[in-house]
This record gives C-alpha cells, structure tokens and sequence, in this order.
C-alpha cells in the first residue's frame, strides 16, 4: 500500500502555538530557518527516492523562491498553505480568497506547474467554514487535506469521514479530501499519523496504526511533519506552557522516528495516492456537505 507523505513549508514563528504573541508583521525580525530544514527534508527523501507533497506557505516562498524551484525541480508536488497563515475562521470570505489567491499565484510562478492542492493552517476548515470548500474550487484547486476528523480544541470535524472521499459542492461541483490519518476506536477516531501527534507517540504506536489502515481497512494512510520538526536548535519562543509543550516535546528525536517511516512504508505524493484510491470508489463514496 502506498501512503501519502506531506510536508507543511513553514517556519517556527508561523505556528498557530505563538500567533499571539508573534504577529505577521513581526515574522522578518526571526532568523529564517525553513530553508537548511526544508532541505534536510528534501535530502533524506532523494537518499531513498520518496516524492512528497510539500504545502508551502506563501510567505516562505515570497522569501525563499529558489527553495520552491528546487522542490519542484527534484520532483515533488506542490502544494498551497496560503499566504500568510491566518485560520481561516478569523478572516472573512474575501479576505481567504485574496490568501490564497495570492500564495497560488506566487508558487505556480516558481514551480512552473499548476496548484491544485491546498492545506489549511491548522486544518481550519470545520463546520463553521466549510464555505472555504467552495472559495477553493472557485479558484482552481482540485484537492483540499484541511478537515481533520477529530475532537480538538483549535481544529476537526469529529464525524467527517476518515480516508479519501469526494466533497459535494453543489451544482454538480465537487472537490477531493484527503484528510491526516486517525484511528477509529469505540466511535472516536485517535490522531495517529504527523506533527505533534508523531513527536508525542511512540514510534511503534505510530507504525501499528498505519500498518492497520494499510492491512485491516486497506486504505492509504496520510502523514505530515514540518520542516521545523527535526530542528531542536530552534529558538524558543516565550509563550505559554501549553503551547511550549506542544511546539517543542520531543523534536530531538522526530528526525530518526521519520527516518525509520520513510524506510518501512511506501511513500508519495497526495494526488497520486488520492487519484489511485477514488478510482476505486463509486457514486456512494460521495459526501454531500449541505452547502
């Protein structure tokens, strides 16, 4: 079974942890690290022929063209985080589609190929923004991986469906989701499979329970890190001890735990594990939304 590995292209101070207490106009004053992490990134993958889908922050690639050019050069997809990292329920529906509009515009300048994927900051995409969904398709993107389908105090959708699935947008319009992988256990589905989740867990908890998806529900699994992850000489930012907690736990061994799930699964790119899996699937694997 082949898995879709994805990396979200952005640096420590744009993490949703310290939005309040670094703001976007305070983002040049950090010393970029993004870059030296990013191809970290992309060297342990080309060492074992993996492609990925890399969702890259607008930003980042306003600042950082040549490292677009250079993941699009070596063969991975890419894919939009936006531009500026804002949630999407703390902006308004023209202010989403001005986001994303310009972060798209911007990679497909420097890769030289069409966007049609998009990550959510933080997986905002919930049930009080699905209209997103819509704004999305309106402007070209043909996959979305921002509902994430669990209880969570910042982000989910606890009763969205678990693998790949088609979106109704109505009017005969649709959208492809794939969101991050979880396990269903009595009734709720467990986060198992990136970011935090990964640096948290024990390894082998993580490997079991994609291997579960693969074997017992033969469904491609979806994994995430950032490049920020395998970077323990990251300053530390003064914030609150639970977003201390969640940002920095672990992120001296995240690089060898990656290492070892790069090696013992199958990897590549979203749309291509996506496109496999749906054409597999019927008209009864469409989920109609309400919109």
């Amino acid at each position: 079974m082949v898995n879709a590995l994805t990396v979200d292209v952005e640096d420590y101070f744009h993490v949703q942890a310290f939005a309040d207490v670094i703001l976007p106009n305070q983002w040049s004053q950090y010393p970029l690290r993004v870059e030296n992490n990013t191809r970290r990134l992309l060297e342990m993958f080309g060492r074992r022929g993996i492609r990925a889908t890399f969702f890259v922050l607008g930003w980042v690639a306003e600042h950082c063209p040549a490292l677009v050019r250079e993941i699009a050069s070596v063969g991975h997809e890419i894919g939009c985080h936006g531009y500026n990292h804002k949630m999407i329920g703390r902006a308004d529906e023209k202010e989403f589609r001005e986001d994303i509009h310009r972060a798209k515009a911007i990679l497909e300048e420097l890769s030289g190929a069409a966007v049609r994927c998009y990550r959510a900051p933080s997986y905002s995409v919930t049930t009080r923004t699905l209209w997103a969904l819509n704004v999305l398709h309106h402007e070209g993107f043909e996959y979305d991986s921002s509902i994430f389908p669990v209880l969570h105090d910042q982000y989910g959708i606890p009763d969205a469906p678990r693998f790949p699935h088609y979106r109704s947008l109505g009017g005969g319009r649709r959208i492809v989701e794939f969101p991050p992988s979880t396990l269903s256990i009595y009734g709720a589905n467990l986060p198992i499979s990136g970011g935090g989740y990964f640096r948290l867990l024990p390894y082998g908890l993580t490997a079991w329970a994609i291997r579960h998806i693969n074997e017992k529900e033969a469904r491609p699994a979806m994994f995430y890190l950032h490049p920020w992850e395998i970077d323990p000489a990251q300053p530390r930012i003064a914030a609150s001890w639970r977003s201390r907690f969640r940002h920095y736990q672990n992120l001296h061994s995240t690089e060898e735990k990656l290492a070892r799930l790069l090696e013992e699964f199958s990897w590549a790119p979203l749309t291509e594990v996506v496109e496999t899996t749906l054409t597999q699937c019927d008209s009864t694997d469409e989920v109609v939304n309400g919109l």
